[in-house]
């Protein structure tokens, strides 16, 4: 289940966001979830099933779109499916907004095929 984040959740966050390529680095990490709790226009979402297992973050770049900045898996639970379920799951809480990759999830989306093309 897709569950909005929490400041309790921080540290589950952070460990799932130091998966992504683009947060290996702690300043660039603690960046981030600082966006993620300040930025009005930012959204952190976390999969929960018995435990925390996988995150998605996205930038209300308008009122009709999100932009997908990070997903995370935790690696333990890869290749179950997870992913395209928080992006399915993000789309059913959100029907009216379009899904939006950005340079770093672009190739995740496209897997997911959820009928998000731009044209």
């Amino acid at each position: 289940m897709l569950i909005k984040y929490k400041k309790s959740y921080e540290k589950f966050a952070m460990g799932l966001l130091s998966f992504m390529p683009t947060e290996k680095d702690i300043k660039k990490l603690r960046q981030t979830m600082k966006s993620y709790e300040t930025e009005e226009n930012m959204h952190l979402f976390l999969w929960k099933d018995d435990e925390i297992i996988g995150l998605i973050g996205v930038n209300a770049a308008d009122d009709q779109e999100f932009v997908i900045q990070h997903v995370s898996v935790n690696p333990s639970f890869r290749h179950q499916g997870i992913g395209k379920r928080m992006v399915k799951a993000l789309k059913d809480m959100y029907p009216y907004k379009d899904l939006r990759p950005n340079e770093f999830t672009a190739s995740f989306l496209e897997k997911c095929d959820l009928e998000n093309n731009p044209d």
